[in-house]
């Protein structure tokens, strides 16, 4: 994947990312304004604010009047938040790309805040936190968030509390705006079919308004667990929902290519250890996966499963099992291959699509400071020895990292003796 950076005179960040006969273009803006840089009484405004980019400008006042421009060209546009980063993008005929970028620019650089609107997504973002609430699969993560982070952002929920949406005001989006979204901690992403001799110009002169000046941080996460921890949500539902997770590294450790090994190997497709041994074999789940995030200063690998109530218990027992072997056999050649090409597989797959490759890049900027490319991603999966997998795991899977959070009708007594790798 070909891909060039560089700085604008106003301290924007530009990424593009040429694809040769592509028929799309994605414009994606990408801002460091997430949950992790909020207070108790601010919780879930970074993702608010992502609503009210979207609810008018003075050259387009109503929501109507930005979608119905997009929507007359076919594009595809959305917004998401996450702990630290919040993305607008629209993607669409790479002929339109001139009313992409000026739809996007105006809508990141002029939002209205109207008091009115604000009013009227309130109830929409509670009904929003209110879905999330009925879904124990989505929800559960959650769970386990507060589980490993406690009350400081890390643990927050990203959509924040019925309470802090309710408290926002005009001034509330106004200054937090102010405090984060600035020119030097804005990435702008432009992916597909464009003129690259003249792309920087137009996205500069677009974005000629953005705010400047210094950006304000946020707190570094603290982690001080000693010992097992267990968190149970009582909830009456025909499956629990269970999350087994252990402490990692952040996004700049060199050993995130390891780590991509290990998870692919434990919950990476349905040839994968745990997809053999729970739903297979065992015939327990109808999901199981491992996942790993990164973030700036922490991570977590997480594994999650769907199971018959009855069966909690046998469930847990057989995913630390999993966990806890890789930790004294090392993995085969043919099987440490194998979560090789997968990586490397779905890595390309991933990436068909101009907003698939603007996202690769831009959550890679907007975090790291800096851009893999796919196939710098693969070599560094390709170097992984079974060794590298085994130490890695006899350092994660530990019993002073271990984390085990469920939606569901078990009760926590029963659980704790069994929460501990062998």
């Amino acid at each position: 994947m070909k891909f060039n950076k560089q700085t604008l005179s106003n301290g924007l960040r530009l990424v593009t990312v040429p694809m040769a006969d592509n028929p799309s273009v994605t414009v994606l803006v990408m801002v460091e304004a997430g949950s992790k840089y909020e207070t108790k009484e601010t919780s879930g405004i970074s993702h608010f604010l992502e609503h009210m980019i979207f609810k008018g400008t003075p050259e387009r006042p109503t929501a109507s009047d930005i979608s119905r421009e997009l929507d007359s060209i076919g594009s595809q546009y959305n917004a998401f938040t996450s702990q630290e980063v919040t993305g607008y993008y629209a993607k669409a005929d790479a002929r339109h790309i001139g009313k992409v970028i000026d739809v996007v620019s105006d809508m990141c650089q002029n939002p209205l805040f109207d008091e009115k609107e604000i009013a009227k997504e309130k109830g929409v973002i509670i009904e929003e936190l209110r879905m999330y609430l009925d879904l124990p699969q989505r929800h559960v993560h959650d769970v386990m968030s507060r589980l490993l982070y406690g009350d400081q952002p890390a643990g927050w929920s990203i959509i924040g509390t019925e309470d802090t949406i309710k408290s926002f005001t005009r001034d509330s989006f106004v200054k937090y705006r102010a405090d984060h979204y600035v020119s030097s901690a804005t990435t702008v992403i432009v992916s597909g079919s464009f003129d690259e001799k003249t792309i920087a110009d137009q996205i500069e002169k677009a974005f000629a308004n953005i705010q400047t000046g210094a950006k304000k941080g946020k707190p570094a996460v603290r982690e001080s667990q000693k010992a097992p921890a267990i968190a149970v949500e009582a909830k009456e539902t025909d499956q629990t929902h269970l999350v087994i997770a252990v402490r990692t590294f952040p996004v700049k450790d060199p050993k995130i290519p390891v780590m991509s090994v290990l998870s692919a190997i434990l919950g990476g497709g349905m040839s994968s250890r745990l997809f053999s041994k729970m739903r297979d074999e065992l015939g327990i789940c109808y999901y199981v996966r491992a996942s790993h995030d990164a973030f700036t200063d922490h991570g977590d690998l997480s594994i999650s499963a769907g199971v018959d109530n009855s069966r909690v218990e046998i469930a847990v027992k057989e995913i630390l099992a999993e966990c806890a072997r890789l930790t004294t056999e090392p993995v085969g050649a043919t099987e440490l291959q194998k979560a090789k090409d997968y990586i490397a597989g779905t890595t390309m797959l991933e990436l068909e699509t101009s907003d698939a490759r603007a996202e690769f890049a831009g959550f890679d900027e907007a975090i790291k400071g800096s851009i893999d490319s796919p196939e710098e991603v693969i070599r560094k999966v390709n170097a992984v020895t079974a060794e590298d997998v085994l130490d890695l795991a006899k350092s994660i899977f530990v019993n002073e990292g271990l984390n085990l959070a469920l939606i569901g009708r078990a009760k926590k007594e029963a659980l704790e003796p069994i929460v501990r790798f062998a």
